[in-house]
């Protein structure tokens, strides 16, 4: 069916409200916007979906939803009638239609006879983890789309580990998706009814206080804390989302005494009025937070990100000033911190493991290897990192103790198996205020990492590629550096390049082909004669390209000049 057939299908369906009628109505006359809308459904993947919010086969609206939910329900049928009696955990964020989204898959899954328990309002994403293991679920649902802008919703997709969907189950569901008519084929039920029956079951604060149970359990250091607390000062903020209770709650339980959480952005909103981007990456965001830091004499701010799985932080610096930490030092930082604290407290496992993503900073293994942990990489997601961990701590291979990418995200702890801004919020605070107790900054703490491990660096370029051809030029570009492979980068010679697509590993000095472990997956990378690790990877959730540098210096000037360089080079490929 062409995408002009689509549209007109779906004016003509005779379901559709007066509102969204008109809004389709109202595109008559834009071919561009209505091949965007109609070309394609949207693809469903282990990440599930993720869209901008209008009408559309292509987009994010209520019978993509309740269509994606079909599909997912069937493949839970298939897995026969104790996992439907199992059943699946349903939670949402702040964003628009977020509500309405979740009762959809909700009435679609009951109407397939799935057991449901649903949040009865937004929550944490890590919650939703905890949920599918709690209760011995068969699946789960969460509608967010994380810390995209706020035209953006999402549906996320989890099976029985708690840990988003493995690649062969997403298949399975797209496969039958492609079966599925959008309107003709989904079944529902009337929400009060499916509650009624006992179809539907609603979460509330009991899963919450089992879930702060366990995070809870994660604290290793109160004493520090009570040391400092009658001056520690912390500003954190939610961004409007779904951090907005239980960080906080986490924080005061740790024993922190002067928390300053920004008024204006615990109001949950999902429009988020007052950020271009809600998400923690993005220092701009956190400017009323600095201003609030300013007026109470805070060093520290945390904030989490609208689903509450992704925590970035700022630090005051020797000048007085907040510069944010990324992803990579926060993940360093609280590595290191974590293995001395786990020695402290003789909690230290006997063989323990730090995971990291192969777009992550390698000063995280050096510090894994400085404490005797091991190390291990996985392709980026945390899908990844949960099935890593599931392996090798059921042949006996060690204990994970912390996995992070270097998108802010961080899984700690067994409760989870996703990235969990509540937890990595608690033990970050504790961090900071252990090292306040020594009388230092985690600015200053991140200063001598770089003394003992090395001077280390890394740069994250996204070059977005939106719009129909967006995906087009995005293969394209992937495709020519495959066929005309750089020997040089910026005047460096390529010393050793990868494609995970295949493993394939090649010696540029003689050509040399072998293969390594890690495979399946559209990334390159090239080992440069100097040390540095350049890799492409195309974004699973966005239309952009994401290149990453990572590098090291002698020194932090040498490291300053060597991600300038590489940019360069990077901004040359546009």
């Amino acid at each position: 069916m062409s995408y002009r057939q689509e549209y007109e299908k779906w004016l003509n369906s005779g379901v559709l409200t007066a509102e969204e009628l008109q809004e389709l109505q109202s595109i008559a006359g834009d071919e561009k916007e209505i091949e965007s809308r109609f070309y394609a459904p949207l693809e469903f993947g282990t990440a599930g979906l993720r869209g901008t919010m209008k009408m559309g086969l292509h987009q994010m609206n209520l019978y993509v939803v309740r269509w994606a939910t079909q599909g997912f329900a069937q493949l839970i049928c298939d897995e026969g009638a104790e996992a439907m009696k199992k059943g699946v955990a349903i939670c949402m964020d702040c964003r628009l239609h977020s509500q309405e989204f979740a009762r959809a898959a909700a009435q679609v899954c009951a109407a397939n006879g799935v057991h449901v328990r649903l949040f009865e309002s937004l929550r944490p994403t890590p919650e939703l983890s905890f949920a599918v293991r709690e209760y011995g679920c068969q699946a789960g649902i969460n509608i967010t789309a994380s810390h995209n802008p706020k035209e953006y919703n999402g549906y996320k997709v989890y099976w029985s580990d708690g840990a988003q969907l493995p690649p062969h189950h997403a298949d399975a569901v797209a496969k039958k998706l492609a079966g599925i008519d959008i309107f003709r084929d989904v079944k529902t039920m009337d929400y009060d009814e499916a509650v009624s029956r006992g179809l539907i079951e609603i979460l509330g604060e009991e899963t919450d206080r089992r879930f702060m149970d366990n995070v809870l359990s994660m604290i290793n250091d109160k004493e520090s804390m009570a040391k400092v607390a009658d001056t520690f000062q912390v500003v954190y903020t939610p961004f409007h989302g779904c951090g907005h209770k239980l960080v906080p709650q986490a924080l005061r339980a740790l024993g922190v005494k002067h928390l300053h959480c920004v008024e204006q952005q615990m109001v949950i909103d999902g429009n988020f009025p007052t950020v271009v981007s809600p998400n923690p990456e993005n220092p701009e965001g956190f400017y009323l937070a600095i201003e609030l830091a300013d007026q109470v004499g805070a060093d520290f701010i945390v904030g989490t990100d609208p689903d509450s799985d992704r925590v970035g932080i700022m630090v005051r610096s020797h000048d007085g000033s907040f510069i944010p930490v990324t992803g990579n030092q926060t993940g360093v930082l609280l590595a290191d911190y974590l293995m001395g604290a786990l020695k402290r407290t003789g909690k230290m496992p006997a063989d323990p493991v730090l995971l990291k993503t192969i777009v992550t900073t390698e000063m995280a293994r050096a510090v894994a290897q400085a404490h005797g942990v091991a190390c291990y990489d996985t392709f980026t997601g945390f899908k990844f990192m949960a099935e890593k961990k599931n392996q090798l701590e059921k042949e006996g291979k060690g204990t994970v103790i912390m996995s992070y990418e270097e998108s802010y995200g961080y899984m700690l702890g067994d409760y989870v198996r996703d990235k969990d801004a509540v937890t990595a919020s608690l033990l970050i605070t504790e961090m900071a205020a252990w090292y306040a107790a020594q009388g230092m900054t985690l600015y200053d703490a991140l200063q001598q990492l770089y003394r003992t491990y090395g001077w280390y660096g890394e740069k994250t370029h996204n070059l977005v590629m939106p719009g129909l051809d967006g995906l087009e030029k995005m293969a394209a570009l992937m495709a020519s550096l495959r066929q005309n492979p750089p020997t040089a980068i910026a005047g460096v010679d390529v010393a050793v390049r990868k494609d995970y697509t295949d493993g394939t590993v090649i010696r540029c000095a003689d050509g040399a082909v072998s293969k390594m472990e890690l495979s399946g997956s559209n990334v390159l990378r090239y080992e440069l004669s100097d040390g540095t690790v350049i890799l492409v990877r195309p974004s699973g959730t966005e239309p952009k390209i994401k290149i990453y540098i990572l590098t090291l210096g002698k020194d932090a000037a040498e490291r300053d000049e060597n991600i300038e360089k590489y940019s360069r080079w990077v901004e040359s490929l546009t």
